[in-house]
């Protein structure tokens, strides 16, 4: 599914995720129709998602972290729970000196706590937590499609 065309149009997307499909076709050599066919099935199949992405800290999420967690038995449960957490926005199970990494978005350091305390560790099969809090976000970047 990930032709060169497509992978043109996700570039063009990344750049600006409000792009007209018109400007998309000029710049992929297709016509407009044939872009917005395609960006569908794209989102259809879960390749792509086009949604705005905030700075935390500008809508008042002031306090994020990762969170290394270890687990007995299922991971895969642990981490479907996990990924129903509001302030839980990446979820991934891992290999290494921990079963899941949890990304946490949180109002300040008392909601940090309650999330850590409150929900991450009173999980069934949740043997540890431990969080790495962000100083500084120096990088964030959303362009694979290119590479």
């Amino acid at each position: 599914m990930l032709d060169k065309v497509n992978r043109a149009i996700i570039e063009e997307l990344q750049a600006d995720g409000r792009r007209a499909y018109g400007t998309i076709a000029q710049a992929v050599g297709l016509s407009e129709a044939a872009v917005r066919q395609r960006v569908q099935r794209l989102r259809e199949a879960g390749i792509i998602q086009i949604v705005a992405v905030t700075d935390p800290k500008q809508v008042g999420f002031n306090r994020q972290a990762l969170v290394g967690i270890r687990v007995e038995g299922d991971a895969r449960s642990i981490a479907d729970k996990l990924a129903s957490v509001p302030e839980i926005d990446y979820v991934v199970i891992c290999a290494g000196r921990f079963d899941l990494l949890a990304e946490v978005v949180c109002v300040d350091d008392g909601h940090l706590l309650d999330v850590i305390d409150k929900t991450i560790r009173s999980l069934p099969g949740v043997r540890d937590a431990e969080p790495f809090i962000y100083l500084e976000l120096t990088k964030e970047t959303y362009t694979w499609g290119k590479r």
